[in-house]
């Protein structure tokens, strides 16, 4: 199967928000839907599709430049904010594509490191960035307490 990964524009807003919504089911589509359009003109932040000629998008990915990540040593630093691809497209290395082309995004505004992060029982995530070459460096637990 052949794909095109470019950038996203306005037009792949009801595409990339349906993967956002497969991507955290969980979360509220207002929630979702709230930063498209600030994403998409943020010269900090990159969106990237992924499609097929017959079947339109089928992934994406979302990378952002921050200040720090956990275990880097360098700033600013390359940031996998989301990184999804539909159920029946996984396992022919479009993931790794999307991930080379983040890279690519994050080398040319002068980043030297990468970092990403998954939930601690998202086992098939953390297998593929450790397929990819990332290391883990730090497992986290958040805590609350209502008052």
């Amino acid at each position: 199967m052949s794909f095109t990964i470019r950038r996203a524009t306005y037009e792949d807003k009801s595409d990339w928000l349906r993967m956002r919504q497969s991507l955290w089911p969980e979360a509220p589509i207002q929630y979702l839907d709230f930063d498209l359009d600030d994403r998409l003109a943020d010269p900090d932040y990159a969106v990237f599709i992924a499609a097929r000629d017959d079947t339109g998008p089928v992934a994406f990915i979302e990378a952002g430049l921050r200040d720090y990540g956990e275990g880097c040593e360098t700033s600013p630093v390359g940031y996998i904010e989301a990184w999804y691809v539909d159920e029946h497209i996984r396992g022919q290395k479009l993931g790794r594509d999307l991930v080379s082309v983040a890279e690519g995004w994050a080398r040319e505004k002068g980043c030297a490191e990468m970092a990403s992060d998954t939930w601690l029982e998202n086992e098939a995530s953390i297998a593929a960035h450790l397929k990819l070459g990332y290391q883990e460096v730090e497992r986290l637990v958040h805590f609350v307490k209502r008052l």
